[in-house]
């Protein structure tokens, strides 16, 4: 090691002088055992530190130095002037705090009000946001010739009619399974025809508004959320403002309408879907005949049933617009903030679609059952 320093004594004092060039392509075999002696000999607080005879140094030289020096310049150091700046530079960076975090006691309650303040803040925004939208459902009322129609149309077709493959496949699976385990049990006491008021009032009434929901929230509202996001993103919503044309009229309001529209159509359609599948379990397990499944759906299952699942569809489809528009406009204009509103716009619109069912199963529980 005799290549990189040198120890001597000047002047009644120890010196080290450090040689040769301090970069990565010269060390990248000694770093470890170089700075084991070098870290040997800054135990003496009185030696000197001489750095001028090294011919290069880099950032790993200098990391090393560093390093070695318990990330403190000594007191006694002498060194080139263009080797000055690397060392200020990591004079300024943060020192590592070592040590264990003592947690507050009261964390709970702090974690609890943080949640509470971030929930009030987005009812504050969604309130803000529903009451725009009244305003603007007023102007247009007013002035018919600004209604947004080619956007309604827009949203219509690509949040109903393009979902219409995935809403199928999952509620035809789903009425299989239902069907199936529904009617191995049924077998055991002798009640095969009930299979139908079961497959009926569960499909139409329950499973068939929550599938068309939750899929359509994780499809279509996520779309919106990150459409929303990339304009914002992309300075396009500054664009618009710039141009004096209003957010919630020309890109809110069609797709909250859009949706609400589509919303009870795919509801109908899921239902419709998931009762076929079930139909043909049915039939393969049970052997109930088609014809007679659909002759008696409509005495086993009241009508009020399919009023109450279109309600449903209608009342989420235009919850989760909601949602996804307002988390798209409070996206920042980074990626980071798009991904991590994308995420919270798909789990907030899923869990107020389970809200809605509960209350929904509250309030009209003496609806529609026999």
């Amino acid at each position: 090691m005799d290549h990189w320093y040198q120890l001597c004594t000047k002047d009644g004092s120890p010196h080290i002088i450090l040689t040769g060039d301090y970069t990565l392509a010269t060390l990248e075999s000694l770093l470890k055992p170089l700075e084991d002696e070098l870290s040997r000999e800054a135990r003496n607080q009185n030696l000197y530190w001489d750095l001028t005879g090294i011919g290069q140094i880099d950032t790993a030289g200098t990391i090393l130095l560093w390093r070695v020096w318990k990330t403190k310049r000594p007191d006694r150091l002498q060194l080139r002037p263009e080797h000055e700046k690397m060392f200020q530079r990591l004079e300024r960076l943060p020192t590592h705090q070592s040590g264990i975090k003592h947690r507050d006691l009261l964390w709970p309650i702090t974690t609890l009000g943080k949640l509470v303040l971030v929930l009030w803040q987005h009812s504050v925004g969604l309130i803000t946001l529903i009451g725009q939208l009244m305003l603007d459902v007023i102007y247009l009322i007013r002035h018919p010739v600004y209604i947004p129609w080619r956007e309604i149309s827009a949203n219509l077709y690509r949040t109903g009619a393009q979902a219409l493959g995935i809403t199928a496949l999952v509620g035809f699976l789903i009425g299989i399974v239902l069907s199936y385990l529904s009617s191995k049990q049924l077998q055991l006491f002798g009640a095969d025809i009930f299979i139908i008021n079961i497959l009926g009032i569960s499909i139409i009434r329950e499973l068939g508004p929550m599938l068309a929901a939750i899929l359509v929230a994780g499809r279509s509202g996520s779309a919106m959320t990150a459409q929303l996001g990339v304009m914002r993103v992309t300075q396009e919503l500054d664009a618009l403002t710039v141009m004096g044309i209003s957010h919630s009229q020309r890109l809110i309001l069609p797709k909250v309408l859009g949706l609400g529209i589509a919303m009870p159509l795919l509801v109908m359609w899921t239902s419709a879907v998931a009762l076929l599948g079930g139909m043909v379990a049915a039939e393969i397990q049970l052997g109930l005949h088609y014809h007679y499944f659909i002759t008696a759906l409509p005495d086993s299952v009241p009508v009020g049933n399919l009023w109450l699942g279109l309600g449903k569809g209608i009342v989420c489809g235009m919850v989760i617009a909601l949602i996804a528009c307002h988390f798209g406009l409070k996206i920042k204009p980074n990626t980071e903030s798009l991904g991590e509103g994308t995420t919270a716009s798909v789990v907030t619109a899923i869990t107020m679609v389970i809200i809605i069912d509960a209350i929904f199963a509250v309030l009209f529980s003496d609806v529609g059952l026999p």
